[in-house]
């Protein structure tokens, strides 16, 4: 039983990776390339070499992404390699097969395609990350940057990709391209960051119920998850009452509504969004580490 669901959750991943990695490569290929945009990341080297040397998009994405997959594998572990493996092959399938389809911009209108093609990348490059995956690149180094430090994934794909946008300022010599780049990938980079933390929101709620037992066993062997009881006074009944609280995903709240509906319709609940959750089941706590001062340095400052 345990095998099947690891292979269907296995098969679901890699299914969402696939669509994310389709939406990337329309992104790139039907709206920013063929409307001349330079964008960041190892696509917009690609693109370079795609007009300045007509060099195939996704082979050239491709031979520059094998260095450092095998930077990831070995920092990030196997099953990350593996994933990545995948989503770099298959990505660059994809800019190579779309790029034949769409020889013209499929909008006219070139800021429409910075954002429209912006919002399909963003959205595609959100999925492969909360799937574990990456399409390569600068996503591959922010991931691994990600691993040790606590910023956003947006932010360090926007800082890398400037500069990759700047150095094309000198082959291109337009104001406009660069422009546009830089809003392509402000769009990007703020679609991933919308796509990772509604992946990643969680809530909190607090269950008022005289079923507490039983609903809290169903809660914890249906719903699977954790909880908290606790012992409370009622000011208006002056009945001692158990409160349950109770954290998880938003997307998982569902479930917890129609476990409480079937134990006890008439509970009282209260849910509340929260910002973040560590520890064990959640997030891990990631603390920038500072370098501490010398002792005589200290000293000085005293």
């Amino acid at each position: 039983m345990m095998k099947k669901e690891y292979l269907w959750r296995e098969i679901k991943s890699y299914l969402i990776i696939t669509a994310g990695l389709a939406s990337g490569a329309i992104g790139w290929t039907g709206f920013i390339i063929p409307s001349e945009i330079i964008g960041g990341g190892l696509t917009g080297i690609s693109s370079i070499l795609f007009f300045l040397f007509d060099i195939d998009v996704g082979m050239s994405s491709l031979i520059i992404n094998v260095g450092l997959l095998l930077l990831a594998m070995k920092i990030l572990g196997a099953s990350f390699g593996i994933k990545s493996i995948y989503s770099v092959v298959v990505f660059a399938g994809f800019l190579s097969f779309f790029s034949n389809i769409f020889t013209e911009p499929l909008v006219s209108e070139k800021m429409m395609a910075a954002v429209t093609g912006g919002i399909l990348s963003g959205v595609g490059g959100g999925l492969i990350f909360t799937h574990g995956g990456s399409a390569g690149g600068t996503d591959i180094i922010a991931r691994i940057i990600n691993k040790y430090q606590n910023i956003s994934m947006g932010r360090l794909l926007l800082a890398m990709d400037g500069i990759i946008i700047a150095t094309a300022y000198p082959i291109f010599k337009s104001i406009e391209t660069l422009v546009y780049g830089f809003m392509t990938m402000a769009v990007i980079a703020y679609t991933i960051d919308l796509v990772i933390s509604g992946n990643k929101q969680t809530v909190q709620f607090f269950i008022f119920s005289r079923k507490h037992k039983e609903l809290a066993e169903q809660i914890v062997y249906t719903g699977k998850k954790g909880l908290t009881i606790i012992p409370a006074y009622g000011g208006y009944t002056g009945e001692d009452i158990k409160i349950l609280m109770v954290y998880a995903r938003k997307k998982e709240s569902s479930i917890l509504f129609r476990i409480i509906k079937s134990v006890d319709p008439e509970a009282f609940i209260t849910m509340g969004n929260v910002m973040g959750i560590y520890g064990e089941g959640y997030d891990k706590l990631k603390i920038r580490r500072k370098k501490q001062k010398p002792l005589n340095e200290i000293e000085a400052e005293l």
